[in-house]
């Protein structure tokens, strides 16, 4: 090639090259999608952070031993409430700033005299001292009036307020173990035989099926459970509690199927086609390259679909509200349980805003919320372990 043909052919390049417009100059509406998309995300990450902020902030209180439950305390006669500071008034009174500011004197008179009222209502009771929202009433058995022994009760009515978790976290605990147990078997075997086993036509069926129950509102279950599953599994089992954990965890577990099948089926399905068809050639059967082959490569999918099923079992609220009665502290599964979402959608309408009985669900708020993220990220940990032993990495 002549030598200014080469240069020209050079200097072609060279401002090719320089003429690319990257970023938004070139494709302004791909630019703008891509914004976008980060936008939303960072704003669905920050909705969460600024949820758990305010579900803390509420429960800090009771963490920091700052509320008093005892019917029995100091109390103020409404008289001399203009002689006291406000800030001394407003913690007497149990409000936040802004609520103490936006309330009339009316309002703060009324409260006061609530105050007084409970004081000469608790005056004779032997447990009118105590304060329940400390955590040794949280926490450990405590001979109540009336008891024979000491009792962990979960009581937010009456005179003396009873607030110890224990009932509440094993019934969320029982629960939810219950409805794993019971959805892991149907689920994963769901898994294997669709992403497996089945032909390419049944997999469209069965599928698509499956996880249409994941469409299914959690009211619709928790309703089919009330009205029929109630009577149909006390009339199988004979038990004599027609709403308990059994009842509960099996509706739940319709809730779970779905989710854990969903994962666990990506995962197998991700196993590249020659691990199975390196099996079936060396002679082994459909199920033995599914169970033996393909199974242990999905194993950190299929654990953190079981990971994530057992949190969406903790979390739900409408099903477990509906098919559970009071918390009773009680290992089998044939007893009535409560678990923490259903005490939380059942009795805060009925808390007073700022008092101790709205700081407690508020606070088992919070340690829903931080039980969930420990677990989810001991699943992650524990996932990522299994798959980097899978891979051969140290």
């Amino acid at each position: 090639m002549p030598a200014s043909g080469l240069k020209n052919a050079q200097s072609k390049r060279t401002h090719g090259w320089m003429g690319i417009k990257r970023g938004h100059n070139a494709h302004p509406v791909e630019w703008i999608a891509e914004k976008f998309i980060a936008l939303v995300s960072l704003s669905a990450i920050l909705m969460i952070f600024l949820i758990f902020v305010f579900i803390g902030r509420e429960s800090l209180p009771i963490f920091l031993g700052q509320m008093n439950s005892s019917p029995q305390q100091e109390v103020i006669p409404p008289e001399k409430m203009d002689s006291l500071k406000p800030e001394v008034l407003r913690t007497y009174l149990g409000l936040t700033p802004d609520e103490f500011a936006n309330m009339d004197r009316e309002t703060k008179i009324a409260l006061m005299e609530v105050k007084v009222e409970g004081a000469l209502e608790g005056a004779d009771h032997p447990d009118a001292k105590i304060n329940t929202t400390q955590w040794r009433y949280l926490l450990f058995p405590y001979k109540w009036e009336g008891y024979e022994k000491p009792e962990y009760i979960w009581q937010p009515v009456g005179l003396i307020h009873k607030y110890n978790i224990i009932p509440l976290l094993i019934g969320s605990l029982k629960i939810s173990l219950i409805a794993i147990v019971l959805a892991v078997p149907v689920s994963i075997g769901a898994a294997i035989y669709v992403s497996q086993l089945a032909t390419p036509r049944m997999k469209e069926i069965l599928k698509p099926i499956i996880e249409m129950l994941a469409g299914i509102p959690s009211v619709v279950l928790g309703f089919f459970a009330l009205l029929v599953m109630a009577s149909v599994l006390q009339s199988i089992f004979g038990y004599e509690t027609r709403l308990n954990s059994f009842l509960a965890g099996t509706a739940l577990s319709l809730a779970v199927i779905p989710i854990i099948f969903s994962i666990a089926e990506d995962a197998l399905t991700s196993v590249p086609r020659a691990y199975s068809q390196a099996a079936l050639a060396l002679g082994a059967s459909k199920w033995q390259a599914a169970s033996q082959i393909v199974l242990p490569a999905a194993v950190p999918g299929v654990f953190a679909a079981i990971v994530l099923g057992f949190g969406r079992a903790l979390g739900e609220t409408m099903i477990v509200l509906m098919t559970s009665a009071a918390s009773v502290v009680s290992w089998s599964i044939f007893d009535s349980a409560r678990p923490i979402t259903a005490s939380i959608a059942a009795e805060l309408l009925e808390a007073v805003v700022g008092g101790h009985h709205y700081r407690m669900l508020f606070m088992l708020g919070t340690l829903l919320f931080i039980f969930t993220f420990l677990l989810n990220l001991i699943g992650d940990v524990v996932m990522n372990r299994l798959k980097s032993r899978l891979e051969g990495k140290k």
